[in-house]
């Protein structure tokens, strides 16, 4: 974090891979539409790398495991409505919560902070889940990846959280998983923090151009506490 920054106001943190692990949720519905369509299941060591981006990113790199272009665009649609309606029937059966998780929402909340949820998830997936999973109550806003033109890595999400709270983005820190969230952040002139033990799409997080990684989110507390308290 930047000596002399103004104080965080807010925090914008993700979903998949940063506070549940929902890979064991994207195995059970992607092999029940890959089953619709007489395609042998994969592994969740697969899947992981793939999460992150979107579901119809997710979909279409998962038939491109057997199928051509032409015939991921033919049966694209068929295949969507079959995974959302896998995904919807076992939406957070097996996603489990990271570590001090609501620790860390709590820790977060007890310096003032104000919270939204932004995640590449659709909308229709998201608020069921983190309801499930009582994290709802923590965030003000929800913004799943359909809910707006679009979704990270673009700013807009970001930007669309800095209007709603009224702050610049430069009081507003992001937490997040992978380079999606960096780049959304470094774009929209938020702070971003990483979590080390997410998806970022199979690769190490030590590439992410973050302000720095931490261990949960009550260790971001930690280090947003230490930074407002120097902060103007």
């Amino acid at each position: 974090m930047r000596a002399g920054a103004k104080a965080i106001k807010a925090a914008i943190i993700d979903l998949d891979g940063t506070m549940l692990h929902t890979v064991p949720d994207f195995e059970l519905a992607l092999n029940g539409m890959r089953a619709d369509f007489g395609l042998a299941p994969v592994t969740a060591e697969i899947i992981e790398p793939m999460v992150g981006k979107g579901s119809e990113k997710l979909i279409r790199d998962v038939l491109a495991l057997d199928y051509d272009a032409a015939r991921i665009d033919a049966v694209f649609n068929d295949a969507m409505a079959a995974y959302q309606r896998h995904y919807l029937a076992i939406n957070g059966a097996r996603s489990t919560l990271y570590p001090d998780v609501v620790e860390g929402l709590q820790a977060l909340k007890a310096l003032g902070l104000r919270l939204a949820c932004v995640t590449n998830k659709p909308i229709a997936f998201t608020t069921p889940l983190l309801a499930q999973k009582g994290l709802a109550p923590h965030f003000e806003l929800v913004y799943g990846g359909d809910s707006l033109p679009k979704k990270k890595p673009d700013p807009l999400p970001l930007l669309q959280v800095c209007r709603d709270f009224d702050l610049a983005p430069s009081q507003v820190v992001a937490i997040g998983d992978s380079s999606n969230d960096a780049e959304a952040a470094r774009a929209a002139g938020c702070f971003v923090l990483t979590v080390p033990y997410g998806y970022n799409h199979g690769k190490p997080v030590q590439t992410i151009n973050s302000d720095g990684i931490v261990d949960s989110l009550l260790d971001a507390a930690k280090l947003i506490s230490v930074h407002n308290s120097t902060s103007h």
